[in-house]
């Protein structure tokens, strides 16, 4: 392979073009879903609780059967010359007991259904967001964020409402129509089998419009993860729309966003809600068929008034689960739809992970070795080439390179971000793929350009970096990071919270706090990518004390485009097209005339080649 060619694929070194996670087709796994959904609901102390609730609607459900069994008998007491108001007094107490029963077992019912939902939506989220946690960084490579948000919010929104709703009132339903069915073959089977003529077609049409239905939720929910993340990209970059006068660009992308999920969802529910109105329809047929039938066999002198009377709230006792699971298929579709996206992302698996009988790192000085690491983020596409080098313990390392050339791609690897194809890495003579991830990365800490903090308040920013650390090593580590004298002069000092990202500070300041997070965590091996870029002079001197107190006594990794950051470093590689093309000293490199040299004088152009005449900003890290 010729040179040229590993230089134009490395220009993507910290890219993955993957596509995004998308969940498959929908086919015949809706039963599959509805069960892992609701296994969320009855995990653990919630099996016992929906047993329990299934009984109580068993019995309220039969309590609410009996009722019309109950009318027919009174009406049959009013209807028999022979009949007393005793008599129908019995009935009607009956019926108020039976009434009052399914109230009661009903609200006890609902109310374990309500905790039930609860605790599966959280038990859901819970699983979700610790798995997020467990990822590999190529999966979020590939992931925009408003999509990730996506599941987190619309999705598990729609699963929420299927907890809510859907799952009592299906079981209470079937329940329903189990008892009911049962109670009218008892009184008359001839009957039952006209009142139930038209359940057929109720399947048929519910089985079209779900198959309409089901499709349309799940484009519905995609759609709505693009709308999402286009929103979030466009919020995020707002400075970029205001500055470029690209407000009406932000505006028309939102509405056709906007407008693909009109159309779609208008498509799913309307084939969703289409399915209630039609079996209404059809129930009030089952009851017109009833009266028909029944007159005829009263006529006949087979069946009493008050059976026929029976029949007839039996047959509206019917309609009313049959409606209420046709108005919940719109509910049921739309969970559906939500838990298969949840569970695509679910069954992700991490990249990189512990192998097995993972060994801690042992800290023997800090040493770091390259051997002949060969790396592609996709297979086929190799971003760096046979790269060797040593980092003895203490040294400060500086990474140069043109951009995209691979140099935040070392880092990556260093840290066990990504797996290496070909080649090894050891740090301590120490194979870094042998290494539990958690010793490892207890061990590298990072300082990187945009420096990130939390919606949390100063201190708690500080203490993120160590389980164990105090207020005092908060403090401590900030006045090392030259951060104490404008921490203190926040409104409530290490008390103050911050805004989002850190956003009611400079970006000076955040970089300070990052640097004494760091300091906190206590790392035997350091990286720094482009820590000092875009700070005044009078900042970067600051945040350059923070760093050599930093790096003092500790193996680290200085990524640097302006080369006067790394002048001073013990050793310099200089990276191209994947490739480490030279390393050494400055002196060294300068006195090579190779790419260094040409980097160097690109920067510093009058400046004397051995960087005699100082420094863009007259500040430099330094090896100590």
């Amino acid at each position: 392979m010729s040179a040229e060619a590993p230089r134009r694929e490395a220009k993507k070194d910290t890219d993955e073009p993957s596509a995004p996670l998308r969940p498959p087709t929908p086919k015949d796994d809706t039963n599959q879903i509805i069960g892992r959904l609701t296994g969320y609901m009855i995990k653990g102390v919630g099996k016992p609780k929906f047993v329990l609730a299934v009984v109580l609607t068993f019995f309220s459900m039969a309590f609410l059967t009996a009722i019309p069994f109950l009318i027919g008998q009174a009406v049959n007491t009013i209807s028999d010359p022979d009949g007393s108001m005793e008599t129908l007094g019995k009935w009607v107490f009956a019926i108020l007991v039976a009434l009052g029963l399914y109230i009661v077992l009903a609200i006890i019912a609902v109310r374990l259904f309500a905790k039930l939902a609860t605790n599966g939506l959280a038990n859901l989220q819970r699983a979700l967001f610790d798995h997020l946690q467990k990822l590999s960084l190529n999966f979020f490579d590939r992931q925009p964020i408003g999509q990730l948000l996506s599941r987190v919010t619309n999705d598990t929104e729609a699963v929420a409402l299927y907890f809510e709703t859907a799952v009592a009132a299906v079981v209470q339903s079937l329940l329903q129509l189990l008892l009911i069915v049962s109670m009218m073959l008892v009184l008359d089977w001839q009957l039952t089998l006209a009142a139930l003529l038209v359940v057929p077609i109720m399947l048929i049409v519910g089985s079209v419009l779900g198959r309409t239905a089901l499709p349309a939720f799940a484009k519905l929910q995609e759609e709505l993860a693009d709308l999402s993340a286009f929103q979030e990209e466009t919020i995020t970059g707002h400075k970029v729309i205001i500055s470029n006068r690209r407000q009406d660009f932000a505006i028309t992308g939102d509405e056709e966003h906007a407008a693909k999920v009109f159309r779609t969802g208008s498509r799913a529910f309307f084939a969703a809600l289409l399915q209630f109105p039609v079996t209404q329809a059809l129930s009030m047929i089952m009851v017109v068929i009833v009266l028909f039938v029944g007159g005829l066999l009263v006529v006949d002198g087979s069946m009493s008034v008050g059976e026929v009377i029976a029949f007839v709230g039996y047959a509206g006792l019917l309609a009313s689960p049959l409606s209420e699971i046709a108005n919940l298929v719109t509910t049921t579709m739309n969970g559906v739809a939500g838990g298969r996206q949840i569970f695509a992302l679910l069954d992700e698996k991490p990249k990189i992970v512990d192998p097995p009988h993972a060994r801690p790192y042992e800290f023997k000085g800090g040493r770091v070795e390259f051997r002949e690491v060969d790396f592609s983020y996709v297979p086929g596409r190799q971003i760096l080439y046979r790269n060797s080098f040593v980092a003895e313990p203490g040294q400060m390392i500086g990474i140069c390179g043109p951009t995209g050339a691979g140099k935040s791609t070392i880092i990556n690897i260093l840290t066990r971000y990504y797996d290496i194809d070909h080649g090894q890495i050891l740090i301590d003579d120490q194979n870094l793929r042998e290494m539990s991830l958690e010793s490892l990365r207890e061990q590298v800490g990072t300082v990187l350009q945009e420096a990130f903090l939390f919606s949390d308040t100063v201190m708690n920013n500080l203490l993120y970096a160590r389980k164990d650390a105090t207020r005092d090593d908060a403090i401590a580590a900030a006045r090392e990071a030259n951060a104490h004298e404008f921490i203190e002069r926040l409104p409530q000092g290490y008390d103050t919270m911050m805004i989002e990202r850190g956003a009611n500070l400079s970006q000076g300041q955040r970089q300070m706090i990052t640097i004494a997070r760091a300091m906190v965590a206590n790392p035997k091996i350091l990286v720094l990518d482009e820590a000092t870029s875009n700070v005044d002079t009078r900042t970067e001197k600051l945040i350059q004390e923070g760093l050599r107190r930093l790096m003092r006594g500790r193996t680290s990794f200085v990524i640097a485009h302006r080369l006067s950051t790394i002048r001073h470093a013990d050793r310099i590689l200089v990276v191209d097209g994947g490739h480490i093309v030279e390393q050494g000293t400055h002196d060294e490199l300068m006195a090579q005339g190779g790419a260094y040299q040409a980097l160097y004088l690109s920067q510093f152009k009058g400046k004397g080649p051995g960087g005699t005449g100082g420094s863009a900003t007259g500040t430099t890290f330094t090896s100590t």
